[in-house]
């Protein structure tokens, strides 16, 4: 079997929450060791998301959304607010190749781990930074989450219903981008790297992860002044390309063409839907409450199934509304491989897989996200910190109560 892409890459990841947690994930699972470095006993608190005691003590102790993000990684505890654990910190660093973090801007500085603390004694390190707007400007400082960037970025503005208020993206969708695109850059940095032999400072943030999906509206305004709104699950680019109702649900449609109109007209209703008003783009677009609203009456009369059966079958672009459940079971996400199982001795778990595959990457493992300081003792350990170092900075309060955890 071939050796996983990133076999032998060490990552010190001081991250939190949603988008530096996925970019971890995905260099976990491209076989990087990732450490994944938490505050003792309280730990990432993406680890009690959404749950209730109850609900907390059936998933193994930490919520779905920690599992989610927090695969195939290590966990270390670590008390930065102490001289011992800062000088932990910079011992384990300095064994690694990658150090991921989100904390607000200035924080590492503060506690003596910024890139230009740890950069001349190891020039190899590539440095990951993640915040909210940047670590210059006027909102450097402030911090902020998914959905407030959902809002500064416009997004918000444009999702909902155009006679409603607007409505958040149900995703952390500005997250999870931030997150692939962070892992791309530090991949590019450790291309780099094997090139020149140096390490480099990477940073993004929740602000460049919104423009970059805000990218077209924002051209278009820079270029011609315009600014779009809310319509709904319609899109200004073409007509149809909504969501539309059937029987029994609802289906998103397309059809961009003039060439993939005419074969959705005479696949669902010819006498309906073949008119001069929707002859050409421009057409439609100019009738574009008069298509929908026909184009509506007609799919009422269709079960979704059957909708989606038959566009599909006319080469139509079209899509079953689906539940969560109906979208996580879905045979064809498996087919792909887009789903990941444990063996049913370690739990059977299921989580959705990287967002791509590649052909000489080694199979990916599944290794269940790990308890809070469970692997503190063995990853300093391989740093060379133990025995009798070990315990002076156990003593000392570096670990917190983690280090007691058995590997």
């Amino acid at each position: 079997m071939s050796k996983a892409i990133l076999d032998g890459i060490r990552v010190a990841d001081f991250s939190r929450v949603f988008a530096v947690p996925a970019c971890a994930q995905i260099l976990a699972d491209l076989g990087a060791q990732v450490i994944k470095i938490e505050e003792p006993e309280r730990g990432d608190e993406a680890r009690y998301y959404g749950c209730n005691a109850e609900e907390l003590a059936a998933c193994g102790g930490a919520s779905p959304s920690f599992h989610a993000l927090n695969r195939n990684k290590q966990s270390v505890g670590i008390n930065l607010a102490l001289a011992e654990g800062r000088e932990a910190a910079r011992r384990l660093i300095s064994t690694c190749d990658v150090l991921l973090h989100n904390f607000r801007v200035g924080t590492m500085e503060k506690f003596g781990l910024g890139y230009d603390d740890l950069k001349t004694d190891n020039p190899g390190l590539v440095y990951g930074e993640f915040s909210a707007y940047g670590p210059v400007g006027s909102l450097s400082h402030i911090g902020a989450n998914d959905l407030a960037l959902q809002a500064h970025s416009g997004l918000l503005h444009l999702t909902g219903e155009a006679d409603r208020a607007p409505v958040r993206v149900g995703t952390a969708a500005i997250d999870l981008h931030a997150g692939v695109a962070l892992s791309s850059a530090i991949l590019a940095a450790l291309f780099h790297r094997e090139r020149t032999g140096r390490g480099q400072y990477v940073e993004t943030s929740l602000l460049r992860s919104s423009a970059h999906l805000m990218n077209y509206f924002y051209s278009e305004y820079w270029m011609t002044g315009k600014q779009r709104s809310r319509m709904g699950t319609a899109n200004h680019l073409s007509v149809p390309n909504q969501v539309f109702p059937a029987e029994d649900g609802y289906a998103v449609i397309i059809a961009p063409s003039d060439q993939m109109w005419e074969r959705l007209a005479r696949a669902l209703d010819p006498d309906q839907l073949l008119r001069t008003e929707f002859a050409s783009i421009l057409d439609r677009q100019a009738h574009r409450e008069l298509l929908v609203e026909t184009l509506s009456a007609v799919t009422r009369t269709w079960k979704v199934d059957d909708l989606v059966h038959v566009l599909g079958e006319a080469k139509v672009n079209v899509a079953k509304v689906n539940s969560i459940a109906e979208a996580a079971d879905h045979l064809q996400l498996s087919a792909i491989g887009g789903v990941m199982q444990q063996p049913d001795a370690e739990g059977g778990r299921k989580a959705v897989g990287s967002p791509f595959t590649m052909s000489r990457a080694g199979e990916i493992p599944f290794r269940s996200a790990p308890e809070l300081g469970a692997n503190t003792r063995s990853v300093f350990a391989e740093a060379g910190i133990a025995g009798a170092e070990f315990e002076r900075l156990e003593k000392a309060g570096a670990f917190g109560l983690a280090a007691a955890q058995i590997d």
